[in-house]
């Protein structure tokens, strides 16, 4: 549970090295990058192996019928982080939010933090949850201006249900594969 705890801590300091320390990071250029990397790098490395190690402390029970929910946020995660990914104009919600890949983050962890009621999740998710709040609260403050992209064409929007579905699928198949069946019984 230490090294998942460890592992999230990294994750969130890596990534808010930048925000928080702009002046320090930006004198040590490429080596600043390559820390980053690395440092984002071995974290991924300790959660995975952090949250695989650690043992099932319950802290409450999850009905069944969350998993329902969580799968249905999911596809949600799926289709607002992918909506920012077309050059230009932009699908909803990336039409209309500022951070839609941090918004799927929260997204995401919310879902999870709903189907999953262990201690190991409880760090793991909600960490990445108060991860992507303080970067949207932080990137906020540094640059208040925003100016909302167009929408973009229906063509966009197929391509992006079709992304979300297979995306739904292969991670599905990696829950499975890992054995955790993401589905009801």
């Amino acid at each position: 549970m230490i090294l998942l705890a460890l592992g999230v801590i990294l994750w969130i300091a890596a990534h808010l090295f930048t925000r928080l320390a702009p002046g320090p990071r930006a004198k040590m250029g490429d080596k600043g990058k390559a820390l980053v990397a690395v440092s984002v790098i071995a974290a991924l490395v300790m959660i995975v192996l952090g949250y695989r190690g650690a043992d099932f402390i319950a802290v409450w029970t999850p009905p069944t019928w969350v998993v329902h929910i969580n799968n249905l946020l999911m596809l949600a995660a799926f289709w607002t982080f992918g909506s920012s990914a077309a050059k230009g104009a932009k699908a909803f919600p990336a039409n209309k939010i500022r951070h839609p890949q941090l918004t799927a983050v929260c997204i995401w962890a919310t879902a999870h933090l709903l189907a999953n009621g262990d201690l190991a999740s409880i760090i793991l998710f909600g960490g990445m949850l108060i991860w992507a709040i303080t970067s949207m609260q932080l990137i906020n403050r540094a640059a208040p201006d925003w100016t909302a992209p167009e929408n973009a064409a229906e063509k966009t929007y197929i391509r992006l249900g079709v992304i979300t579905l297979v995306m739904f699928s292969v991670v599905a198949g990696i829950h499975n594969f890992l054995g955790v069946w993401p589905f009801p019984s």
